[in-house]
């Protein structure tokens, strides 16, 4: 079968996501896809999901925070992006989102906006009189607690 000419061809955009959420959340590519396309058709019903055509090409995570690729048709950004502030959560994991750039193609996406992010590292804190293990990034800090984390930054530690 023959290609269509490029002018017949669908024209994507596609968003650099940056995703953060506390160290011990446990979701992978498909649990986020799956909670993007249920955001999609809440927000915008099952026509203009469909019409968005959001789909996952890229995703990372690892600990707190990662970041993912996601593709949606050129004259439907604003509505991808609004989808996306939508999402506040994936599962039981609350995860927040930040749209870092549009691009028209993965490798410009890739290259210009997803060339770094802060390096999670595990440390020991002292936090409300102990010493509790923690993970840093940047100047923020997930402080281990009995229930879970608590999220501090660098001027609440001792």
């Amino acid at each position: 079968m023959k290609h269509l000419p490029k002018h017949f061809r669908q024209r994507w955009r596609y968003l650099a996501v940056e995703l953060e959420t506390w160290p011990d959340a446990d979701f992978d590519r498909g649990t986020f896809q799956r909670h993007l396309w249920f955001a999609a058709q809440n927000l915008l019903g099952d026509v203009g999901s469909a019409s968005v055509g959001l789909s996952v090409l890229r995703f990372d995570r690892a600990g707190p925070t990662g970041t993912a690729i996601v593709r949606t048709r050129r004259d439907e950004v604003t509505n991808a992006r609004a989808v996306l502030a939508t999402l506040a959560s994936v599962g039981d994991d609350p995860v927040g989102l930040r749209v870092r750039g549009v691009s028209g193609t993965v490798r410009a996406c890739e290259e210009t906006y997803l060339g770094g992010r802060p390096e999670a590292r595990d440390q020991t804190v002292a936090f409300e009189g102990a010493d509790r293990s923690a993970v840093a990034r940047g100047g923020r800090v997930d402080v281990a607690v009995d229930d879970g984390f608590v999220g501090a930054t660098n001027g609440d530690l001792h």
